[in-house]
């Protein structure tokens, strides 16, 4: 093999390199500039900008209106001026390197019958923002510095495993969003498979499903196939569908008791559920009667025998479920969240969705939609950046695969569940904690404003 030598100019040394120059590097600062521009987007006119970095942290805490709802303070748009002192200068006094960041505010009265109200349009200081230097790096107490990209846990669902003490495998999801509440989903070694929210509150899954509205036993069986409907209607159907099969769901009839008021004396009329024959119930001759009582022409019986349902997480999970519709669901829900009585089924129906099912305080991001659709096989709309329905469906399911030994769980360390945070994106959370606590202190002030000198 042949070395070409070639004496290196204006020295005495030797080069022995035989490849010549290729291809020229990427900018290797690029990411970093980039990102920044992501999220300033000072080269963009106020109304062509993207709801991204600064321009969606304040689309998200505008507008801000006082408790009375009689004034309104909106953001127009956001300019900077130029800075003070420039990069060498910043550097030889021990100055940071920040331009003032200025919003346009709208501060507007909605209460007709007051006629001194007028709408007042300023232009606010709200700070010195940081700038970064043409070499993506910024000059803090006149010291160049950059930022480092951070690696992080991807956000998204997790598949994972453990053992128990005693030797029994335990599986679990775990949904991470960018923003909200987290949601994990665990089987214990009983094979009941409970969800956990935020770590602390502990409902069994099924309670879950029917707060978001698969409310009947029948609805969650079906949603994993576990039963099938037999007639119990005639004597002669009985004895051929039912008799020796177990049965899917309690068998019970509504009870309407009179209740007489220990104080006023005033009889009410109040409904119970009355349970005739337990879930796992092997069907007899003898129960045709119960059926008759109860009004009920067909039953829901397992389509497995006795060791499958006894294995089966949805199963297990039913028989420790205490509740049996879609009311007395939202009801435990809304104890393991506010801890106290729901005040109706409504209100604990809107905190639910609050929590996991509404953009305002629930976010999986571009990236969290795209893994979780990928991971779980369902078709969600990406632009929909919050938990669905067909969502906590699909990852009770997979739980439940995994359990069956029909699916792999994933590697957390694996690059392809991590991502790189780049400096616009700290910025955004930075910027977006302090604006939030701004708004917090001007929603307080506007609350207790003094009428005579009252703008933005």
């Amino acid at each position: 093999m042949s070395t070409t030598m070639e004496k290196i100019p204006f020295t005495d040394r030797l080069s022995f390199g035989r490849i010549k120059h290729v291809i020229d590097y990427p900018d290797f600062l690029d990411i970093q500039l980039e990102s920044f521009n992501y999220f300033a987007q000072l080269d963009i006119a106020p109304d062509d900008r993207a709801n991204q970095g600064l321009q969606r942290i304040f689309n998200e805490n505008f507008p801000i209106s006082d408790s009375r709802e009689t004034h309104i303070l909106e953001f127009v748009y956001y300019s900077v001026d130029t800075p003070k002192y420039n990069m060498r200068e910043c550097q030889e006094r021990g100055l940071t390197y920040a331009i003032p960041l200025k919003a346009k505010l709208r501060l507007s009265s909605l209460d007709d019958s007051d006629e001194a109200a007028e709408t007042i349009e300023q232009e606010v200081f709200l700070g010195d923002l940081p700038w970064m230097t043409d070499r993506g790096t910024f000059i803090v107490n006149g010291a160049e510095r950059v930022i480092v990209s951070q690696l992080h846990r991807s956000p998204g669902v997790f598949f994972g495993q453990s053992v128990h003490p005693n030797g029994t495998q335990l599986y679990s999801a775990r949904v991470i969003p960018f923003k909200g509440s987290w949601i994990e989903f665990t089987n214990d070694i009983r094979d009941v498979l409970w969800a956990y929210i935020d770590r602390k509150k502990k409902i069994p899954a099924t309670t879950l499903l029917r707060g978001l509205g698969y409310s009947s036993d029948l609805e969650i069986l079906n949603l994993f196939g576990l039963s099938e409907e037999v007639e119990v209607g005639t004597n002669k159907a009985f004895n051929k569908n039912a008799v020796g099969q177990r049965l899917a769901v309690d068998l019970t009839m509504e009870v309407t008791e009179e209740v007489v008021d220990d104080e006023t004396g005033e009889v009410t009329e109040a409904t119970s559920r009355k349970v005739l024959l337990e879930r796992d119930h092997e069907i007899e001759i003898e129960d045709h009667d119960l059926f008759k009582e109860a009004g009920v022409k067909k039953t829901l019986i397992q389509k497995m025998g006795t060791e499958e349902s006894d294995r089966s997480v949805v199963m297990n999970t039913l028989r420790k479920d205490p509740s049996h519709d879609e009311v007395s669901a939202l009801s435990e829900i809304y104890q393991q969240i506010r801890t106290g009585e729901m005040p109706d089924p409504e209100t604990a129906r809107q905190v639910l969705e609050r929590l996991f099912f509404s953009d305002k305080k629930y976010d999986l991001g571009e990236v969290g939609r795209y893994r979780l659709n990928k991971r779980l096989k369902v078709d969600v709309d990406p632009d929909i950046q919050y938990l669905t329905k067909e969502d906590v469906v699909a990852i009770v399911k997979e739980v439940i695969r995994l359990k069956e030994a029909k699916s792999q769980v994933d590697d957390i360390d694996h690059l392809s569940n991590r991502r790189v945070r780049t400096v616009g994106e700290q910025l955004f959370n930075q910027f977006g904690i302090g604006l939030a606590r701004m708004a917090r202190t001007i929603r307080e002030r506007m609350n207790v404003r003094d009428n005579e000198v009252f703008t933005p």
